[in-house]
């Protein structure tokens, strides 16, 4: 029996969404120049079109590397202990784990230097519309993260189906970049990922900085602690705590790779300082003349008492420990 021939021809789900984004993204232009609130940051025409770079050089990146991580999942596969098939169901288990194996990514992403340097790029728009979800990186292969799907691949989870639910939940992320909508039904912002909860991420405000990690569903840092819900009273801005200042795509994708390196080159730095510098969390230094989140944070609530312990934020000191995801927050940059 050709064992391939099991194996479904799932549809390339982002290449199917095109016409949609495209209709989206007019809906919204529209919707924004009808409705327009000087509050909110709309469209900017060079930022759209690095955008649009960006998501284009994602695209060539996936078709010129895919092949690696494919390629490693489907070396894994052969020590897959069980095998659910491609039913619906198994469909289904797949999309809801690979989701968490996202809100791990993603945290990571924002903790560790050398994943952020991919990511980065993804937050440098100072605006927030639905073309800044094709804001994506073009060197998320060489960060190695995808082996968070090789637990997956190992419980049963044929690497197809990995890549098919994967598709989907890049999909389901593009609409809730946008600020054309506002909150949604109470159930739905509760389990689900919303636009929301992702201005929220995308926030540099400080009680926003690391919060909402969710890829599709919110459930996870609601879960983890991470969770800070949107406040009317302190609108998302948006970009970089320190914003690179260009539209150039080249330097949006590599600008963080490169301050990255040139930290660690340093002169008169311990082997050890030197490896902090690749993997601590955006802002470490080895001096502490940087702010990190945690400062951030800190400085926040010594200029408002009156926030301490908010969502998002710390404590007053000496005050016991919040529930707050502010002790699980990292530097946003």
């Amino acid at each position: 029996m050709d064992l391939d021939a099991l194996i479904p021809d799932y549809p390339d789900v982002t290449q199917v969404a095109i016409p949609f984004f495209i209709i989206a993204i007019i809906v919204e232009l529209y919707l924004i120049k009808r409705f327009r609130d000087e509050r909110k940051a709309g469209f900017e025409t060079r930022d759209t079109l690095t955008s649009l770079l960006m998501g284009t050089g994602n695209v060539v990146a996936g078709l010129l590397l895919g092949f690696i991580a494919f390629g490693v999942l489907m070396w894994a596969w052969q020590f897959a202990v069980y095998d659910f098939g491609f039913s619906w169901w198994a469909v289904l288990l797949c999309f809801i784990l690979d989701d968490l194996r996202y809100y791990w990514y993603h945290r990571i992403a924002h903790r560790s230097r050398w994943v952020w340097a991919e990511h980065v790029n993804h937050h440098s728009s100072q605006h927030y519309n639905l073309t800044t979800a094709l804001r994506q990186s073009w060197t998320g292969t060489f960060t190695g993260m995808f082996i968070l799907r090789i637990p997956l691949v190992l419980i049963g989870f044929h690497p197809v189906m990995i890549a098919f639910v994967g598709g989907l939940n890049l999909v389901y992320q593009f609409w809730i970049h946008t600020e054309a909508i506002g909150k949604m039904w109470k159930p739905i912002e509760a389990v689900f990922n919303t636009p929301s909860h992702h201005r929220v991420h995308h926030a540099t405000n400080p009680r926003y900085l690391d919060a909402n990690y969710a890829g599709t569903l919110i459930i996870w840092d609601r879960m983890f602690g991470t969770f800070v819900p949107e406040l009317d009273e302190d609108m998302p801005r948006y970009g970089l705590v320190r914003n690179i200042g260009t539209f150039n795509p080249i330097k949006v994708a590599f600008h963080e790779w490169w301050a990255m390196f040139a930290d660690a080159a340093r002169p008169g730095l311990t082997l050890k300082e030197r490896f902090f510098y690749l993997v601590m969390p955006p802002g470490w230094s080895h001096d502490g003349s940087r702010d990190d989140t945690t400062k951030i944070k800190a400085d926040y609530v010594r200029r408002h008492p009156d926030q301490a312990g908010m969502p998002g934020l710390p404590p007053a000191p000496g005050d016991a420990p919040a529930d707050t995801a502010s002790g699980l927050r990292s530097p946003a940059e």
